[in-house]
Protein backbone atom coordinates (compact mmCIF):
# COMPACT_ATOMS: atom_id res chain seq x y z
CA UNK A 1 0.00 0.00 0.00
CA UNK A 2 1.22 3.72 -1.38
CA UNK A 3 2.64 5.70 1.94
CA UNK A 4 -0.48 7.40 3.71
CA UNK A 5 -1.54 10.78 2.57
CA UNK A 6 -4.41 10.91 6.06
CA UNK A 7 -2.26 11.65 9.25
CA UNK A 8 -4.76 9.09 10.73
CA UNK A 9 -3.92 6.13 9.37
CA UNK A 10 -0.25 6.57 10.09
CA UNK A 11 1.82 4.05 12.74
CA UNK A 12 4.09 2.08 13.86
CA UNK A 13 3.00 -0.16 16.16
CA UNK A 14 2.30 -4.11 16.16
CA UNK A 15 -1.64 -4.01 16.58
CA UNK A 16 -1.69 -1.08 14.01
CA UNK A 17 0.99 -2.62 10.89
CA UNK A 18 -1.05 -5.91 11.43
CA UNK A 19 -3.66 -4.89 9.67
CA UNK A 20 -2.37 -2.37 7.26
CA UNK A 21 -0.58 -5.25 6.12
CA UNK A 22 -3.46 -7.09 5.63
CA UNK A 23 -5.18 -4.53 4.01
CA UNK A 24 -2.29 -4.00 1.27
CA UNK A 25 -2.80 -7.44 0.60
CA UNK A 26 -6.86 -7.20 0.17
CA UNK A 27 -6.65 -4.29 -1.47
CA UNK A 28 -5.02 -5.90 -5.07
CA UNK A 29 -8.70 -8.17 -4.73
CA UNK A 30 -12.06 -7.43 -5.48
CA UNK A 31 -12.90 -9.00 -2.51
CA UNK A 32 -15.53 -7.75 -0.14
CA UNK A 33 -13.95 -6.30 2.84
CA UNK A 34 -15.56 -5.61 6.50
CA UNK A 35 -13.96 -2.45 8.51
CA UNK A 36 -14.63 -3.31 12.79
CA UNK A 37 -13.71 -0.90 14.98
CA UNK A 38 -14.55 1.89 17.42
CA UNK A 39 -15.92 5.44 16.53
CA UNK A 40 -12.90 7.73 15.29
CA UNK A 41 -10.02 5.20 14.29
CA UNK A 42 -9.90 6.08 10.72
CA UNK A 43 -12.46 3.25 9.19
CA UNK A 44 -13.41 5.78 6.07
CA UNK A 45 -9.65 6.08 5.60
CA UNK A 46 -8.60 2.77 5.79
CA UNK A 47 -11.49 2.32 3.00
CA UNK A 48 -10.29 4.89 0.58
CA UNK A 49 -7.06 4.12 1.04
CA UNK A 50 -7.70 0.54 -0.08
CA UNK A 51 -10.03 1.85 -2.97
CA UNK A 52 -6.79 3.92 -3.91
CA UNK A 53 -4.41 0.46 -4.33
CA UNK A 54 -6.34 -1.38 -6.22
CA UNK A 55 -7.16 -1.75 -9.72
CA UNK A 56 -10.41 0.33 -9.06
CA UNK A 57 -8.66 3.92 -8.35
CA UNK A 58 -9.41 5.61 -11.17
CA UNK A 59 -13.03 4.28 -10.42
CA UNK A 60 -15.54 6.13 -8.15
CA UNK A 61 -15.17 5.54 -4.66
CA UNK A 62 -19.03 6.35 -3.29
CA UNK A 63 -19.79 6.38 0.78
CA UNK A 64 -22.70 5.75 2.55
CA UNK A 65 -23.75 6.74 5.80
CA UNK A 66 -26.63 3.47 6.59
CA UNK A 67 -27.19 5.44 9.95
CA UNK A 68 -28.18 8.64 8.41
CA UNK A 69 -30.64 7.40 6.38
CA UNK A 70 -34.18 7.07 6.88
CA UNK A 71 -35.62 3.41 6.63
CA UNK A 72 -37.97 5.25 4.01
CA UNK A 73 -35.22 6.37 1.59
CA UNK A 74 -32.61 4.02 2.14
CA UNK A 75 -34.13 1.70 -0.53
CA UNK A 76 -34.19 4.65 -3.22
CA UNK A 77 -30.76 5.83 -1.85
CA UNK A 78 -29.17 2.73 -2.90
CA UNK A 79 -31.13 1.40 -5.25
CA UNK A 80 -32.56 4.35 -7.47
CA UNK A 81 -35.90 4.65 -8.55
CA UNK A 82 -37.34 5.60 -11.82
CA UNK A 83 -39.44 8.36 -12.72
CA UNK A 84 -43.22 7.68 -10.84
CA UNK A 85 -42.29 4.98 -8.88
CA UNK A 86 -43.68 7.01 -5.59
CA UNK A 87 -45.20 10.13 -4.83
CA UNK A 88 -42.61 12.94 -5.44
CA UNK A 89 -40.10 10.83 -7.92
CA UNK A 90 -40.33 13.56 -10.95
CA UNK A 91 -37.47 12.07 -12.23
CA UNK A 92 -35.47 9.03 -12.75
CA UNK A 93 -32.66 8.68 -10.25
CA UNK A 94 -29.59 6.48 -9.95
CA UNK A 95 -28.81 5.19 -6.60
CA UNK A 96 -26.02 5.10 -5.25
CA UNK A 97 -24.81 1.34 -6.04
CA UNK A 98 -25.04 2.48 -9.90
CA UNK A 99 -23.22 5.65 -9.09
CA UNK A 100 -20.63 3.39 -8.01
CA UNK A 101 -20.15 1.24 -11.15
CA UNK A 102 -16.69 0.54 -11.61
CA UNK A 103 -15.37 1.47 -8.47
CA UNK A 104 -16.11 1.04 -4.40
CA UNK A 105 -18.95 1.58 -2.41
CA UNK A 106 -18.06 2.17 1.24
CA UNK A 107 -21.41 1.28 3.26
CA UNK A 108 -20.45 2.72 6.46
CA UNK A 109 -22.34 2.02 10.01
CA UNK A 110 -23.41 -1.30 8.29
CA UNK A 111 -25.10 -2.75 11.70
CA UNK A 112 -27.86 0.39 11.40
CA UNK A 113 -28.92 -0.66 8.04
CA UNK A 114 -32.80 -1.75 8.06
CA UNK A 115 -33.29 -4.97 8.21
CA UNK A 116 -35.93 -4.72 5.20
CA UNK A 117 -33.12 -3.19 3.36
CA UNK A 118 -30.96 -5.87 4.40
CA UNK A 119 -32.32 -8.81 2.19
CA UNK A 120 -32.07 -6.33 -0.81
CA UNK A 121 -28.23 -5.68 -0.56
CA UNK A 122 -27.58 -9.17 -0.01
CA UNK A 123 -29.16 -10.27 -3.41
CA UNK A 124 -27.12 -7.35 -4.61
CA UNK A 125 -24.03 -9.00 -3.14
CA UNK A 126 -24.89 -12.40 -4.29
CA UNK A 127 -25.74 -11.79 -8.23
CA UNK A 128 -24.41 -8.05 -8.49
CA UNK A 129 -27.64 -6.87 -9.43
CA UNK A 130 -29.08 -3.81 -9.00
CA UNK A 131 -33.08 -3.13 -8.98
CA UNK A 132 -34.20 0.78 -9.10
CA UNK A 133 -37.58 1.06 -7.46
CA UNK A 134 -40.41 0.78 -10.13
CA UNK A 135 -38.23 -0.22 -12.63
CA UNK A 136 -39.17 -4.27 -13.89
CA UNK A 137 -35.52 -5.49 -14.68
CA UNK A 138 -32.45 -5.60 -12.64
CA UNK A 139 -29.29 -3.96 -13.73
CA UNK A 140 -25.97 -5.43 -13.65
CA UNK A 141 -22.97 -3.10 -11.96
CA UNK A 142 -19.39 -3.96 -11.34
CA UNK A 143 -18.53 -2.58 -7.54
CA UNK A 144 -16.31 -3.56 -4.79
CA UNK A 145 -18.21 -3.32 -1.22
CA UNK A 146 -16.41 -2.17 1.67
CA UNK A 147 -18.86 -2.65 4.63
CA UNK A 148 -17.65 -0.76 8.35
CA UNK A 149 -19.13 -0.48 11.95
CA UNK A 150 -18.51 0.13 15.50
CA UNK A 151 -20.97 -2.39 16.17
CA UNK A 152 -20.76 -5.88 17.39
CA UNK A 153 -22.30 -7.82 14.37
CA UNK A 154 -22.20 -11.20 15.96
CA UNK A 155 -24.34 -9.80 18.71
CA UNK A 156 -26.79 -8.30 16.34
CA UNK A 157 -27.50 -11.48 14.57
CA UNK A 158 -27.49 -13.17 17.69
CA UNK A 159 -30.67 -10.92 18.50
CA UNK A 160 -32.25 -11.04 15.30
CA UNK A 161 -31.16 -7.44 14.36
CA UNK A 162 -28.71 -8.56 11.62
CA UNK A 163 -29.13 -10.87 8.89
CA UNK A 164 -26.32 -13.99 9.33
CA UNK A 165 -26.28 -14.56 5.71
CA UNK A 166 -25.26 -10.69 4.95
CA UNK A 167 -23.21 -11.03 8.08
CA UNK A 168 -21.45 -13.45 6.37
CA UNK A 169 -21.41 -12.46 3.15
CA UNK A 170 -20.00 -9.31 4.03
CA UNK A 171 -17.18 -10.61 5.97
CA UNK A 172 -15.29 -12.24 3.21
CA UNK A 173 -12.02 -10.05 4.89
CA UNK A 174 -12.45 -9.03 8.14
CA UNK A 175 -10.29 -5.88 8.95
CA UNK A 176 -10.84 -4.47 12.45
CA UNK A 177 -8.62 -1.38 13.30
CA UNK A 178 -7.31 -1.13 17.26
CA UNK A 179 -8.03 1.82 19.39
CA UNK A 180 -5.39 4.50 20.17
CA UNK A 181 -5.34 3.25 23.57
CA UNK A 182 -3.86 -0.22 22.77
CA UNK A 183 -1.27 1.73 19.59
CA UNK A 184 1.41 2.05 22.34
CA UNK A 185 3.50 4.92 21.10
CA UNK A 186 1.30 5.60 17.77
CA UNK A 187 0.07 8.48 20.32
CA UNK A 188 3.02 10.26 20.01
CA UNK A 189 3.61 9.82 16.63
CA UNK A 190 0.28 10.76 15.30
CA UNK A 191 0.28 13.98 17.87
CA UNK A 192 3.38 15.56 16.28
CA UNK A 193 1.86 15.13 12.61
CA UNK A 194 -1.04 16.59 13.33
CA UNK A 195 0.59 19.17 15.69
CA UNK A 196 2.69 20.19 12.17
CA UNK A 197 -0.56 19.60 9.89
CA UNK A 198 -2.54 22.52 12.07
CA UNK A 199 0.45 24.40 12.19
CA UNK A 200 0.68 24.94 8.79
CA UNK A 201 -3.04 25.18 8.41
CA UNK A 202 -3.58 28.27 10.74
CA UNK A 203 -0.08 29.85 9.88
CA UNK A 204 1.06 29.57 13.37
CA UNK A 205 4.50 28.21 14.89
CA UNK A 206 4.48 24.62 15.68
CA UNK A 207 3.93 24.12 19.42
CA UNK A 208 5.38 20.73 21.13
CA UNK A 209 4.19 18.40 23.81
CA UNK A 210 6.42 18.11 26.62
CA UNK A 211 7.86 14.48 27.94
CA UNK A 212 5.53 14.31 30.85
CA UNK A 213 2.63 15.47 28.53
CA UNK A 214 3.43 12.63 26.20
CA UNK A 215 3.28 10.62 29.66
CA UNK A 216 0.24 11.45 30.14
CA UNK A 217 -1.15 10.52 26.58
CA UNK A 218 0.25 7.39 26.66
CA UNK A 219 -1.97 6.81 29.69
CA UNK A 220 -4.67 8.56 28.70
CA UNK A 221 -7.75 5.60 27.14
CA UNK A 222 -8.54 8.24 24.62
CA UNK A 223 -12.83 7.23 24.02
CA UNK A 224 -12.73 9.49 21.03
CA UNK A 225 -9.48 7.83 19.75
CA UNK A 226 -8.28 9.92 16.65
CA UNK A 227 -10.66 12.01 16.11
CA UNK A 228 -10.09 13.22 19.66
CA UNK A 229 -6.45 13.49 19.59
CA UNK A 230 -6.97 15.38 16.36
CA UNK A 231 -8.86 18.01 18.21
CA UNK A 232 -6.62 18.15 21.32
CA UNK A 233 -3.63 18.92 18.64
CA UNK A 234 -6.02 21.79 16.93
CA UNK A 235 -6.28 23.63 20.18
CA UNK A 236 -2.97 23.03 21.26
CA UNK A 237 -1.67 25.18 17.97
CA UNK A 238 -4.36 27.61 18.59
CA UNK A 239 -3.80 28.59 22.29
CA UNK A 240 0.43 27.93 22.66
CA UNK A 241 1.61 28.25 19.42
CA UNK A 242 5.67 27.17 19.05
CA UNK A 243 5.29 27.15 23.05
CA UNK A 244 6.17 23.89 24.84
CA UNK A 245 2.47 21.81 25.86
CA UNK A 246 2.66 20.62 29.63
CA UNK A 247 0.66 18.50 31.70
CA UNK A 248 -1.39 21.35 32.74
CA UNK A 249 -3.00 22.22 29.96
CA UNK A 250 -3.57 18.18 29.10
CA UNK A 251 -5.42 17.60 32.40
CA UNK A 252 -8.03 20.80 31.30
CA UNK A 253 -8.51 19.26 28.09
CA UNK A 254 -8.72 15.41 28.72
CA UNK A 255 -10.92 15.56 32.28
CA UNK A 256 -13.93 15.53 30.67
CA UNK A 257 -13.21 12.54 28.86
CA UNK A 258 -11.18 11.00 31.95
CA UNK A 259 -14.09 11.47 34.02
CA UNK A 260 -16.99 10.46 31.62
CA UNK A 261 -19.17 7.91 32.85
CA UNK A 262 -19.33 4.34 31.38
CA UNK A 263 -21.94 2.36 33.76
CA UNK A 264 -24.72 3.68 35.62
CA UNK A 265 -26.19 1.85 38.43
CA UNK A 266 -29.21 1.17 39.13
CA UNK A 267 -31.16 0.30 42.11
CA UNK A 268 -34.17 -1.25 42.20
CA UNK A 269 -37.08 0.66 44.81
CA UNK A 270 -39.17 -1.60 47.05
CA UNK A 271 -42.08 -0.25 45.21
CA UNK A 272 -41.24 -1.82 41.47
CA UNK A 273 -40.64 0.31 38.56
CA UNK A 274 -42.63 1.00 35.80
CA UNK A 275 -40.65 -0.62 32.52
CA UNK A 276 -42.53 2.12 30.36
CA UNK A 277 -41.59 5.00 32.16
CA UNK A 278 -37.81 3.95 33.03
CA UNK A 279 -37.68 3.15 29.11
CA UNK A 280 -38.68 6.75 28.16
CA UNK A 281 -36.82 8.39 30.91
CA UNK A 282 -33.65 6.87 29.20
CA UNK A 283 -34.26 7.81 25.54
CA UNK A 284 -35.19 11.20 27.14
CA UNK A 285 -31.41 10.99 28.76
CA UNK A 286 -29.77 9.71 25.25
CA UNK A 287 -31.26 12.66 23.55
CA UNK A 288 -30.40 15.32 26.18
CA UNK A 289 -26.44 13.62 25.80
CA UNK A 290 -26.62 14.01 22.27
CA UNK A 291 -27.89 17.53 22.10
CA UNK A 292 -31.26 15.58 20.13
CA UNK A 293 -29.06 13.48 17.50
CA UNK A 294 -31.02 10.72 16.91
CA UNK A 295 -28.46 8.45 15.21
CA UNK A 296 -26.18 8.96 18.47
CA UNK A 297 -28.81 8.57 20.87
CA UNK A 298 -29.80 5.16 19.10
CA UNK A 299 -25.52 3.95 19.60
CA UNK A 300 -25.71 4.96 23.51
CA UNK A 301 -28.83 2.95 24.23
CA UNK A 302 -27.37 0.41 21.42
CA UNK A 303 -30.75 0.42 19.42
CA UNK A 304 -30.95 0.84 15.43
CA UNK A 305 -32.09 4.44 14.53
CA UNK A 306 -35.40 2.91 13.16
CA UNK A 307 -35.98 1.35 16.12
CA UNK A 308 -35.32 4.41 18.76
CA UNK A 309 -37.58 6.50 16.18
CA UNK A 310 -40.34 3.83 16.70
CA UNK A 311 -40.18 3.84 20.60
CA UNK A 312 -39.65 7.66 20.42
CA UNK A 313 -43.36 7.45 18.44
CA UNK A 314 -44.69 4.69 21.14
CA UNK A 315 -44.24 7.42 24.01
CA UNK A 316 -45.67 10.33 22.06
CA UNK A 317 -41.85 11.91 22.15
CA UNK A 318 -40.56 14.56 19.38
Amino acid sequence: MKPPQHIEIMGDSPAFTSVMRAARLVAVTGATVLIQGESGVGKELLAHAIHTDSPRAKGPFVAVNCAALTESLVESELFGHARGAFTGAAQERAGRIATAHGGTLFLDEIGDMPLSIQAKLLRFLENGECQPLGCELPKRVDVRVIAATNRDLASLVNTGRFRQDLYYRLQVVPLVLPPLRDRGRDVALLANAFLQRFAAHHAALCPFFSNAALSVMLDHPWPGNIRELRNLCERAVIFHPGQEIGVEFLHAQLAAAISSPRAVAITLPNGGINLDHLERDLILAALERTNGNRTHAARLLDLTRDTLLYRMKKHALR
